[in-house]
């Protein structure tokens, strides 16, 4: 099993999903994905309800937590920074701005809500010294975060402004890479804005994109993105009970 580190500054650490009703959530996370949870811990300082630690094999993946009243459920991806401050000041200064926040959150942590400078939100995550590593490219966790962008251009000064991220472009793949310090660190995709609006987009790794696909009806999700094959990988789009939606995939064969 891989555990991504919550201290690389700089890169994507972990993810959650905000919920109008959290064990709603659960109970459909949880069967698909074989996780158990942690007792509920408050949301971070300023937020009402709970927050919930989903766990495989006894290692954290992901979370569930209180949706605010005014927002839609989704799937929210951290990037990890050193001082909270300053990556603030560093987001304004690259065209983005500050949504909410900044939130306390456990031992030492603070988290900020942040839009790019293309107005897609994402969270600043400053980690506290007890912070578990996240479980993560094994089968039923986090695989990747994908950025889809109407302006990759903008993106990209934006995220290497704040990160230090550069862009690999893969001939013909319809999509490029992130890469920090060599390692990927994301995915960038151009969309419309129509058909697909612009966001960051969360990857699960399964064993069976289309037994998972199967699974996640029957639990009462929905099937946004039928199972279909790309290269290396078979691949489909998920909503669940509430409305926030993930992306599955397996390799293909």
């Amino acid at each position: 099993m891989t555990a991504r580190s919550t201290r690389s500054a700089g890169a994507p650490c972990r993810v959650d999903t905000f919920q109008p009703d959290p064990r709603a959530a659960m109970d459909f996370y949880g069967p698909l994905f074989g996780w158990s949870f942690d007792d509920p811990a408050p949301m971070p300082s300023g937020l009402d309800g709970d927050y919930f630690i989903a766990r495989l094999g006894g290692q954290p993946v992901a979370g569930i937590g209180q949706a605010p009243a005014s927002s839609r459920p989704s799937w929210n991806t951290h990037i990890r920074v050193d001082d909270i401050g300053l990556s603030l000041v560093r987001a304004e200064q690259a065209g983005g701005r500050l949504l909410a926040g900044p939130f306390g959150a456990g031992s030492g942590a603070a988290l900020a809500v942040v839009a790019d400078s293309t107005g897609v939100p994402f969270i600043l995550e400053e980690s506290g010294r007890g912070d578990e590593a996240v479980l993560a490219d094994v089968p039923d966790s986090w695989a990747m975060s994908s950025l889809h962008t109407t302006d990759i251009e903008a993106a990209a000064s934006f995220y290497g402004t704040m990160f230090g991220w550069e862009l690999d472009s893969v001939p013909d793949a319809g999509f490029a890479l992130w890469r920090l310090s060599g390692d990927v660190v994301a995915v960038v995709t151009a969309t419309d804005g129509v058909a697909v609006p612009p966001h960051w987009s969360v990857n699960f790794a399964v064993r069976d994109a289309d037994a998972l696909a199967e699974h996640a009806a029957a639990l009462g999700g929905t099937i946004l993105l039928p199972p279909m094959t790309t290269p290396g990988f078979r691949n489909a789009v998920i909503g669940d009970p509430q409305g926030a939606f993930i992306a599955v995939s397996a390799p293909a064969g």
